[in-house]
């Protein structure tokens, strides 16, 4: 037993003084043990097998030891042996995760990688009960998946809204954090609406609730005992819990469980544009006041947006009425729209406010893949530090482009180093006119207002993006192109 020496006693009364004297009393804290007496036992426990794998899925270990600098090396050597092996599974990869029921005859919702290529699906009750469950469907874009287990009278959660949330909000959650079941663990919304790099079509919730290997498909509360969020993804350096858990909100979770319910896969609305944050700099050169909106990179050919009318440089500043702050905002939004409904996009083009009305169609599979860039020739560069040349007949063709465009040979010293521009970009447009040739290109860069940033439309690989270019003296802007 540890005691807390007698001089530490006038400090621990201060603090306590000091929340008194504010006003902060400890009856003000929540008490979460009704809430999960009352709804803990929907929340299960999942365990998949796959054949011939050996690890815990989220613990990084690609062989049966993990290393003594890992975070978790203590932890299995105090369960599993001095060596810190990893637990046997005889042969088979056992999934740790966790899930909830939301219906009394045996639907379970959990995360898509959870049960990702499993063989056999355990879904395993407070009580100890186990079942067997099939997969109704998972969809890997929002990483949600619906289980279905033959059973009755089960206890269910209760669904509450998300829009709802207000940052400093309390929340729980209960999961499996590395195999240990029905651990309760809370904290506060951190943030709402954030965009991660790789999941485009989910605004997630930002809490400081722990969450570890083993929570992944289990319920985030608010203190009504309600769900607000599905425990998805954490951001670790070590493979454990360091204060940033993010939860999928349980609009998006409902919509993609009834669409799996009812035709077993999930439809979204597309637009057809490639987008990027307006910076503040890009916003000075679209007439924005401040950044906000999402700037049109590219409009993909034959796509609704091209139909409607939207342009490259185009900034989204309204979808159906819901406001695009930054860029990610704009995904989910067209995400979670009809296939078929009609939508009003508001926009900003060359500072003229602009109102289009959009067919959506069903967002396809994205298969298209990186080019590569062509090898840089010697030459000069200009004054904003650009080694340009036209492009060849067999450059257009790996850059898909019938017509315009100079492409970057090399890349020196300078503004266009600073904005980041590379060897390879292809330079489609400047200052808002689309560039014909490298002559054009020397026009438009002589005629540019000194000490002003243009916006600058490069096409890398695939993509294509803006970026905001100083522009300097005139004095050596046509030497040597």
């Amino acid at each position: 037993m540890h005691f807390v020496p007698s001089f530490f006693a006038p400090a621990w009364l201060g603090v306590v003084l000091l929340f008194a004297g504010t006003g902060v009393r400890a009856e003000s804290l929540p008490d979460f043990t009704v809430l999960v007496e009352t709804f803990g036992p929907a929340v299960v426990n999942i365990s998949s097998s796959q054949s011939d794998h050996g690890e815990i899925p989220g613990m990084g270990a690609e062989d049966d030891t993990l290393p003594e600098d890992s975070p978790l090396y203590d932890f299995f050597r105090r369960f599993f042996g001095d060596e810190g092996e990893m637990p046997d599974f005889g042969g088979e990869g056992r999934s740790l995760g966790s899930g909830f029921l939301i219906s009394s005859d045996g639907y379970v919702v959990t995360n898509s990688h959870v049960v990702e290529m499993a063989e056999e699906i355990i879904v395993r009750t407070s009580d100890r009960r186990e079942f067997v469950a099939s997969v109704i469907g998972a969809d890997e874009r929002s990483d949600i998946a619906l289980l279905k287990v033959d059973a009755q009278d089960l206890p269910q959660v209760e669904i509450g809204q998300a829009a709802n949330l207000k940052v400093g909000e309390w929340v729980l959650a209960i999961g499996s954090p590395f195999g240990f079941e029905h651990s309760a663990t809370a904290g506060i919304v951190s943030a709402k609406g954030r965009s991660l790099p790789s999941e485009n079509y989910v605004p997630f919730i930002q809490t400081d609730v722990a969450i570890n290997p083993g929570n992944s498909g289990g319920p985030l509360f608010n203190l009504d005992g309600q769900v607000i969020g599905v425990n998805s993804q954490i951001y670790s350096r070590t493979g454990g819990f360091m204060g940033l858990s993010f939860a999928i909100p349980i609009e998006v979770v409902m919509d993609v469980v009834e669409q799996l319910r009812t035709q077993g896969r999930v439809t979204r609305g597309w637009l057809g544009v490639l987008i990027q944050d307006v910076t503040r700099e890009l916003a000075e050169t679209f007439a924005l006041t401040r950044p906000r909106g999402a700037l049109v990179a590219q409009v993909v050919p034959g796509s609704p947006a091209a139909a409607a009318g939207v342009l490259a440089g185009d900034v989204i500043l309204r979808f159906d009425g819901q406001d695009v702050v930054t860029s990610g905002d704009l995904p989910p939004l067209v995400g979670m729209a009809k296939v078929g409904d009609k939508a009003k996009i508001e926009l900003l083009r060359q500072g003229q406010p602009l109102s289009l009305e959009v067919l959506l169609a069903e967002l396809p599979e994205n298969g298209q893949e990186e080019l590569s860039a062509p090898l840089p020739e010697e030459t000069a560069a200009n004054a904003i530090g650009l080694v340009l040349s036209d492009l060849t007949a067999e450059q257009r063709d790996r850059f898909e482009l019938a017509e315009g465009g100079v492409l970057i040979e090399e890349v020196a010293s300078g503004p266009a180093a600073q904005a980041g521009l590379r060897p390879g970009d292809v330079i489609l447009a400047f200052d808002g006119v689309d560039v014909r040739d490298l002559a054009h290109f020397r026009e438009l860069l002589a005629a540019a207002e000194p000490a002003r940033p243009v916006a600058v439309l490069i096409q890398r690989g695939a993509g294509r993006m803006f970026y905001p270019l100083g522009i300097p003296d005139h004095d050596e802007t046509a030497n040597g192109d």
